[in-house]
């Protein structure tokens, strides 16, 4: 079979095509012929010796994807030959399983059927973006751990970086379960992306925009809620727009600007920071996560698309390391490998 890999980190040209031989299931696992591989700023980072990484190992990259079963092992319940699914986390400790390859092995708990009407694409886009709104979503002190239509009734979620992939599916998941969703953006091209995704109000950063005067005079008393990117850049403003107990969950700080707090500001909104890396998250609450993705993605509230607020880059999967370039050069919405017909 064709496969994408790597045995040394460094940059996208480390990956090479070549050719493995078909894995075989063991107990617990699943092999999946994989249809659409989805890249992650994870898997650059990954694959650049970054969290993950295992040195010295030949490696596939990339942890979401979608396909058909096509073998399980024993002791499977739950999946057959012949599902559609989605995959993530594919090649966590698993560095032979990522999903730049025909077919992969993975386990079964990481594995998810794809609801009917859902196609390959949004499959491969869903994992870690998803999981990781889904997570940022449900940390709350006094917040909902499941989502669902009413689950977040009443909060009102900050969204910084609504144009991104992560961004995109906090905005969608948080209006399905009920919240006011702000976003905010750097462009006016990405404020449509923000309203077509369904985020009530937008406001726009950058130029010297007072953001935290922006938020408070679309919602006075605050925010319940911040989903954020750019944890460094943003720490001051969102100091300025929680409400009292309200939370900060960080999954990642675009522009690696130093995280500096106002202790005392933040101390006396009995404010909650909580970081979000689905890695370490725990199996129980990605499978929870898994199973209210795949409820808004059949209720038709988590797309993917132009319409849907996320632009999608196809490529070849001998073009995996343009893919990666691309997404490490910060691509506007989200990346996704071809790997074979469905």
């Amino acid at each position: 079979m064709k496969a994408i890999v790597h045995d040394q980190s460094g940059a996208a040209d480390v990956l090479r095509l070549t050719e493995r031989p078909v894995p075989e299931p063991g107990p617990g696992e699943v092999r999946l012929r994989v249809v659409v591989s989805g890249v992650n700023p994870t898997d650059w980072k990954t694959r650049s010796g970054g969290f993950g990484a295992v040195p010295g190992t030949e490696a596939v990259p990339n942890q979401d994807g979608s396909g058909v079963i096509d073998a399980v092992g024993d002791g499977v319940g739950g999946l057959a030959v012949g599902d559609r699914v989605w995959v993530t986390q594919a090649a966590y400790q698993r560095p032979g399983s990522g999903t730049a390859q025909e077919y992969t092995v993975v386990p079964v708990e990481r594995v998810f059927v794809l609801p009917d009407g859902a196609g390959f694409d949004l499959g491969a886009a869903v994992g870690i973006p998803a999981g990781t709104a889904h997570r940022a979503l449900t940390v709350a002190e006094d917040g909902p751990t499941r989502l669902g239509p009413g689950a977040l009734d009443g909060r009102v979620v900050l969204v910084a970086g609504g144009a991104g992939a992560v961004g995109n599916a906090a905005i969608q998941l948080a209006r399905w379960a009920g919240a006011t969703v702000i976003a905010t953006v750097s462009s006016d091209a990405k404020a449509a992306l923000a309203t077509s995704a369904g985020a009530h109000h937008v406001v726009r950063y950058g130029g010297g925009a007072d953001v935290a005067a922006a938020v408070r005079a679309i919602v006075p008393d605050g925010v319940d809620l911040v989903v954020e990117v750019a944890a460094g850049a943003n720490a001051a403003t969102n100091a300025g727009v929680l409400k009292p107990r309200g939370t900060v969950a960080i999954y990642a700080n675009n522009g690696d600007q130093p995280f500096d707090l106002d202790v005392r500001a933040y101390m006396g909104l009995n404010a909650r920071l909580q970081f979000v890396l689905l890695y370490t998250v725990g199996w129980d609450k990605l499978r929870a996560a898994g199973d209210d993705i795949n409820a808004a993605v059949a209720a038709g509230a988590l797309r993917i698309g132009e319409d849907a607020g996320l632009l999608v880059h196809h490529f070849a999967l001998d073009q995996t390391s343009a893919a990666h370039r691309a997404v490490e050069d910060g691509a506007t919405g989200k990346v996704l490998i071809t790997v074979a017909d469905a």
